[in-house]
């Protein structure tokens, strides 16, 4: 039951990162456009990704009187992936949602990177996974599909038994933001990483762009309250948080719980 004691730069002068692209470029997709869109990409990925592995975060929204019958199907969907060695796919956590969205249940992927995804799901389509993701979607009030890197500074934690509550927590940047963000964080984790290591931290590249997603583990809601207030008493902690903070829109904190078949429990 014991955590793990011890978890936007300014903005970066790329001279050709940033050209003067009119809106009617942008708009008809200039060639242009379409390059300096791309270059940023790139250096987006390069500079800050692990650049190993590929992550979906899977997000279901269920019906609240199909609770029960939505955990049943999932464990069947979720596992069949997992073991299913054709696939060559890594099941990182499932979870439910008990603060925060209620009846939404979360389920994190692991690629071998694009060609990975791309593969594993060439192999889905009349595949008895097919048949398996089929039976869920009576149970579903909506589902939402995001892909994204880890932080190189934050990989993905192997999996585990510590026992607790998960804390996932989710950043909307204003866009054009990420590689200060990252820079900030990067600089900062060491004050949170005295009292406990980050699960993992992932930015979207395909589906809700600008988002970013922290995970992190506690043996219960007081422990979490401790180990924040101790962070604070470190120097460089609030420097972290008030840039972080404006660089965010939005921000969200969901507490989670893991599903019995969850490698990250």
């Amino acid at each position: 039951m014991l955590p793990r004691i011890v978890p936007a730069l300014l903005r970066p002068a790329f001279p050709g990162a940033r050209r003067a692209i009119s809106v009617q470029s942008i708009l008809h997709g200039s060639p242009e456009a379409k390059e300096a869109g791309d270059l940023e990409v790139q250096q987006h990925s390069r500079l800050i990704a692990r650049g190993k592995y590929l992550h979906g975060i899977e997000i279901h929204r269920v019906k609240p009187d199909s609770v029960e019958e939505y955990k049943k199907a999932a464990e069947q969907y979720y596992t069949g992936l997992r073991d299913d060695p054709s696939l060559r796919v890594k099941l990182s956590g499932s979870f439910e949602g008990v603060v925060g969205e209620q009846d939404t249940f979360y389920h994190i992927i692991e690629y071998e990177n694009h060609a990975g995804y791309d593969d594993a799901w060439k192999r889905i389509p009349g595949s008895k996974h097919e048949k398996a993701q089929n039976a869920l979607r009576p149970f579903l009030r909506s589902r939402a599909t995001q892909l994204a890197q880890e932080f190189a500074f934050l990989p993905t934690s192997p999996p585990h038994e510590e026992g607790g509550i998960f804390e996932l927590r989710a950043y909307q940047l204003n866009p054009g933001t990420l590689l200060e963000w990252e820079s900030t964080w990067r600089r900062g984790i060491e004050a949170r990483r005295q009292f406990v290591q980050p699960v993992g931290a992932w930015y979207a590249q395909v589906g809700r762009l600008h988002q970013v997603y922290h995970l992190w583990q506690y043996p219960n809601l007081e422990t979490r309250k401790e180990m924040r207030e101790k962070a604070w008493q470190v120097d460089g902690w609030s420097d972290t948080v008030h840039k972080t903070s404006q660089l965010a829109k939005s921000m969200d904190s969901f507490i989670l719980t893991p599903l019995p078949f969850s490698p990250l429990k």
